[in-house]
């Protein structure tokens, strides 16, 4: 089982309402990996991603996302699923009548943790990941879009997953700080954790190298 791909996705097809969006797809994933998910607006990106965290589900084919079968979940066991993913939003996702502590620890909660020491323990090792252990007693509409975005990755980081999935997470961020969000995901690949991200950037990927992955005419394909 350890030599067993951390994602494998085997000619699956996914829909929308009734239109094929992704066919006869694909993929397969090891730890430590690095990938771009590139494509028009509408290509399928988004929804290969909302399937990996069981929020679509797959028409055909055969998928397991960190030893999940896809065709398992529902919507009563997807935290089962999510449990071992992180997932980092373009809009940030935050709650805004919550600090940033409180935004972390309702992310816990909702994964089943309970106890306050652990809690608070964990939080403040991901605040300190993302370099942000002196923010916590702020709230969203007092942070930088950088800063939110940092938050957004430190609760994804909170149950250490295997695999991170990004959604556009510099769509909305200035070219610095793009910087800055893209050495902190691909340092996340030396600790063993793949990162998928989707992204309209492809200057930044010159800098920061992985396997490009383009979806077009409902397909998905590599490219150098």
């Amino acid at each position: 089982m350890e030599n067993s791909p951390l994602l494998s996705i085997e000619n699956v097809c996914i829909n929308q309402a009734e239109h094929i969006v992704l066919n006869n797809v694909s993929l397969s994933l090891g730890c430590g990996e690095f990938i771009y998910l590139i494509g028009k607006t509408g290509s399928g990106k988004s929804s290969l991603l909302r399937a990996l965290y069981g929020d679509l589900p797959i028409a055909s084919g055969h998928a397991t996302v960190c030893g999940v079968d896809l065709s398992t979940v529902t919507r009563k066991n997807v935290h089962e699923l999510r449990r071992k993913l992180g997932i980092v939003f373009q809009d940030f996702g935050l709650l805004t009548d919550r600090t940033v502590t409180g935004n972390l620890e309702f992310a816990l909660r909702a994964t089943g943790w309970s106890r306050k020491d652990l809690i608070s323990k964990r939080i403040d090792e991901v605040l300190a990941r993302v370099e942000l252990d002196n923010k916590g007693y702020k709230f969203p509409h007092e942070l930088s879009g950088g800063e939110q975005q940092r938050v957004a990755i430190a609760r994804g980081l909170l149950n250490s997953p295997s695999l991170l999935l990004a959604d556009e997470p510099t769509g909305n961020l200035d070219p610095e700080t793009t910087t800055n969000i893209l050495k902190l995901l691909h340092g996340l690949t030396a600790t063993g954790c793949s990162v998928i991200m989707a992204t309209h950037d492809h200057l930044s990927m010159a800098d920061f190298p992985g396997k490009k992955l383009r979806c077009k005419n409902a397909e998905i394909v590599e490219i150098a």
